[in-house]
């Protein structure tokens, strides 16, 4: 009798695992190429903004007011010269002098009254309420042409056409709408607690709110003050219709003078917008630390 063996076949084996398995990227990290490609579209991006001011500056160093036309020229003929004639021979500080006034009146008045009109109606809830911040709404659509003629109407029964308080009305009028609405957002994050406890301790309503809401309200003053003072530093219908005396002037309104009917000094209004920009920068890393905090904070709540 014969018996057959049956041979099976080898097991195949297993695959090896890779000694070094490739890490896996984390939720939210991006590749080697993405990092590369947001970076290179931030780079341009930069250079896009950056651009504008370094040409100005360029142009401000060129000596002839048609440089701008032939812009290799100014690489053999730089000169600082622009700005001595600035300085000197024009209306310069005077000019700085006015806008100064006129931009941080309007900032502080501006922000007083949009504060205490963004927390009356975040934590008040009086008759009528929700349409007066429509109604504040609405004044942003009228155009500062039809305002005008009003406008000059009003000041001159007032007698404040050619004064620094006129204008700063005009402006807070048109700046508090949109700071008023601004702050009360950033009013309704901060938890109503506040108040109670304030009110728990004696405070009046204005004591809660001068004590201890503006000091939370830091990032969101800031975003208004900043608005206001661009708002007021950089105009120009309104100052060159209510200011008729020219040392009076912002600086908006003084650069016009670098241009006529039949000359325009172009060297010299480019050397005078860089040190027009001087103060709106120093105003700017002042606050811009508050700046993020507060253009985000306040759109959490409606």
């Amino acid at each position: 009798m014969s018996t057959t063996t049956l041979r099976t076949p080898p097991a195949e084996e297993a695959p090896v695992p890779d000694a070094s398995p490739r890490p896996a990227r984390k939720r939210g990290e991006r590749s080697r190429a993405g990092a590369f490609a947001s970076h290179g579209i931030l780079t341009v991006a930069s250079l896009v903004a950056l651009f504008p001011i370094a040409w100005l500056v360029f142009l401000s160093l060129g000596p002839d007011k048609d440089d701008y036309l032939h812009p290799g020229r100014i690489w053999d003929t730089m000169t600082f010269g622009n700005y001595s004639f600035v300085l000197q021979h024009t209306n310069f500080f005077d000019w700085m002098k006015s806008s100064l006034i006129v931009s941080l009146g309007t900032t502080v008045i501006g922000v007083m009254v949009a504060a205490t009109t963004g927390y009356a109606v975040s934590r008040m809830r009086f008759p009528g309420y929700r349409k007066f911040m429509w109604v504040l709404l609405v004044t942003q659509m009228f155009p500062i042409a039809v305002l005008i003629v009003p406008m000059y109407q009003i000041l001159s029964d007032l007698q404040l056409i050619d004064s620094y308080l006129g204008l700063i009305l005009v402006y807070c009028s048109t700046a508090v709408p949109y700071s008023a609405w601004l702050l009360k957002g950033y009013f309704d994050t901060i938890p109503f607690e506040i108040d109670e406890a304030g009110r728990v301790d004696g405070l009046s309503p204005f004591g809660t709110f001068f004590r201890l809401i503006l000091p939370l309200a830091k990032p969101g003053l800031a975003v208004a003050a900043f608005y206001n003072f661009i708002t007021a530093f950089g105009e120009v219908a309104f100052a060159s219709t209510f200011m008729l005396d020219d040392s009076k002037y912002t600086f908006a309104v003084g650069l016009q003078s670098f241009v006529s009917e039949h000359d325009a000094q172009r060297n010299l209004m480019a050397a005078t917008a860089v040190l027009v920009a001087i103060p709106v920068s120093a105003f700017f890393y002042l606050v811009q630390k508050n700046l993020v905090t507060g253009l985000t904070a306040g759109g959490t709540k409606g």
